[in-house]
């Protein structure tokens, strides 16, 4: 049993349960042991079921049995069928605790048991470290920087405080997509130009997250573009440079649209612009400059700029004049100046209002031009209808001098039309049958080659998906291989592959040894079965035979007939002798039965177990006692 209890024990370990070196047997489990394990167990077995259940046991012991009962309704639950109950886990046996324990070990999920140990690889054992040296530093509690020890500046330095910035890296990538010439002018370029990435950041603290964030992004890019290619580039049926050439022109046009809507005036009287068309006109602007709204890509026409100059050479007019200015006091310059801006302002206003009425009548005059324009349409085309209608009529009348004669001419043109007629439907007919042929033969191989295409591209995509399974799986294995790799380089070298196998060897042959035994002891048994079975019959036939004799003497001497009774009394005297062996043989079983069940009792610990189940009872005596009390009190 030493070899099973130190497999469930690295199994109890391995789902979380916090397990002592010195514990190697399920002898010397705990109450409390048992059931952190069990739980840990149902956890991972069933995350719903064990959520509800505690890990420990409580102090009363009426809520002990209730944890009991509900661990044992628990792994009913998830399948155990053996006898099970609260005693099981509050006055443990250890052969009922084995079983139990081994049940929900093989109940364990495979891939859960095998993730809850530890990750894999090379990053597994990075992850254990950085981990354990977490752990190390959360133990050391924090203290101020003017009071650190020795002991706190190993692991609270002011080094290790400083921030990390991501800054944009240039890294020289393949020289796909490039021609000759302007390979080698990138190569140049990489050569003698571009600094090296530790030289293109400002802090070399930021080296190592700008180069992950670097490595990130490209890893991303290509993964979203594999994605991208086999979910809708397949389908497109175009080369990637086509595909993707397709998409950035697609890109630049929608750009271009939305620059050409954030730039266009809004419609008069609408408020409401959507947030992302405010946002790129407000960019806009800002690359634009600081100059004024109202002059930004505003053409002018020739009136606004005569009616611009006309009022700058107004106001220079009145700014070139100092001498009449200074004659004159100051508040009748104020009071000229008002005078002056209202009479501008008044004269902006009729000019407004000329500008509106011009416009307004120039609306008028386009629409009234456009209607004239369709109304003369109209009229040209009814204009040609009636000279060609009059033709016809003038060609008519010139015909009616000699009537009959042009009817025969025209019925003459007429059947040699429909000969004419038919004589071109036979031809097309003859030329349209091997068309119609020629064409569902065509469409017949272009859907063949979509079928064909459909295939193969189903094909493809099947082999994607197997590419990416097998990949998944060998990424899987050489995990698993590095990390079986660690663990043997982490096991002691001391102990031989040999001595196991011969460990091995050993309790295989013991094991034959004893098998051997058992069968030996079955064949003597069932040898000596035989044996008393035909002495038994061999003894009943001699006595029936001898009986008889005897009997047949009996009746004509006195003393064979004592004889006879001598034989009866021996005869019955010797089957008391065999029933009296038998159940001395019978009794003798049932005292080593007896000693078994002794020295199993022992091995239960039932007198603790006896004594543990008294103290309970008392103590539930005591807490049925006190609640009592509370109960009169209140």
């Amino acid at each position: 049993m030493e070899e099973v209890d130190k497999i469930l024990i690295h199994a109890l370990r391995q789902v979380g349960t916090l397990l002592s070196e010195e514990i190697d047997s399920v002898k010397q489990f705990s109450s409390e042991l048992i059931v952190e394990a069990v739980v840990r167990c149902i956890r991972v077995i069933d995350p719903g079921l064990g959520g509800a259940l505690p890990t420990s046991l409580p102090p009363g012991m009426s809520a002990r049995f209730r944890v009991g009962m509900s661990l044992a309704q628990a792994c009913q639950d998830v399948g155990f069928k053996g006898e099970i109950g609260y005693q099981t886990f509050l006055y443990s046996h250890e052969s009922e605790i084995r079983s139990l324990l081994m049940f929900l070990v093989e109940k364990l999920p495979r891939e859960s048991a095998e993730a809850s140990d530890q990750p894999t690889g090379k990053s597994a054992v990075l992850q254990r470290s950085i981990a354990a040296a977490i752990r190390s530093q959360l133990a050391i509690s924090w203290v101020p920087p003017n009071c650190r020890l020795p002991l706190h500046c190993e692991a609270q330095n002011r080094g290790a405080l400083h921030s990390l910035r991501v800054q944009p890296l240039s890294v020289p990538h393949g020289a796909k997509g490039f021609d000759r010439k302007h390979l080698k002018e990138a190569m140049d370029y990489r050569r003698d130009v571009l600094p090296p990435v530790t030289a293109q950041i400002s802090s070399r603290a930021s080296l190592v997250a700008s180069i992950l964030e670097q490595h990130t992004t490209e890893l991303s890019a290509a993964q979203e573009w594999d994605n991208e290619w086999k979910s809708q580039g397949l389908l497109s049926r175009l080369t990637p440079q086509e595909y993707r050439s397709r998409k950035l022109a697609r890109l630049h046009k929608r750009i271009e649209e939305q620059l050409r809507s954030a730039t266009a005036p809004p419609p008069d009287g609408a408020f409401g612009v959507s947030r992302s068309t405010s946002e790129l006109s407000e960019l806009l602007q800002t690359f634009r400059g600081s100059a004024p709204s109202n002059d930004i890509l505003s053409k002018g026409t020739h009136f606004t700029h005569t009616q611009k100059f006309s009022f700058t050479l107004e106001t220079t007019a009145i700014a070139t004049s100092p001498v009449l200015a200074g004659r004159q006091t100051e508040g009748d310059v104020q009071l000229r100046q008002q005078e002056e801006i209202a009479a501008l302002q008044q004269q902006f206003q009729q000019l407004c209002s000329d500008v509106d009425q011009l416009a307004a009548e120039m609306k008028r005059a386009g629409v009234t031009n456009a209607q004239v324009l369709d109304e003369l349409k109209q009229r040209e085309l009814g204009n040609v209808e009636l000279e060609e209608k009059l033709q016809v009529k003038r060609r008519t009348i010139s015909l009616l001098p000699d009537a009959d004669g042009n009817l025969l001419k025209l019925q003459t043109q007429v059947e040699s039309s429909a000969q004419r007629v038919v004589n071109l439907a036979s031809q097309w007919e003859k030329h349209r049958a091997p068309l119609i042929d020629e064409h569902r033969r065509l469409k017949e191989i272009c859907s063949n080659k979509d079928l064909e295409s459909s295939r193969k591209l189903s094909e493809i995509k099947s082999l994607h998906e197997k590419i990416r399974v097998s990949t998944e799986e060998a990424k899987k294995k050489e995990e698993s291989y590095k990390q079986l790799v660690t663990e043997l380089e982490s096991l002691p070298k001391d102990v031989s592959r040999s001595a196991y196998t011969q460990r091995i060897l050993e309790i295989v042959g013991n094991i034959k040894k004893q098998k051997e035994e058992i069968t030996k002891i079955l064949s003597d048994t069932k040898e000596l079965q035989k044996e008393i079975n035909s002495l038994t019959g061999k003894l009943d036939r001699t006595f029936a035979v001898t009986d008889e004799l005897v009997f047949k003497d009996a009746k004509k001497d006195e003393s064979v007939r004592k004889s006879y009774k001598y034989l009866a009394a021996l005869h019955e005297n010797c089957n008391q002798l065999i029933q009296t062996i038998e159940d001395t043989g019978t009794i003798l079983r049932e005292i080593r039965d007896l000693e078994e069940q002794i020295e199993t009792e022992n091995s239960n610990k039932s007198v603790s177990n006896l004594q543990r189940i008294l103290d309970d009872y008392k103590a539930i005596r005591q807490e049925n006692a006190a609640l009592a009390a509370k109960i009169r009190e209140g």
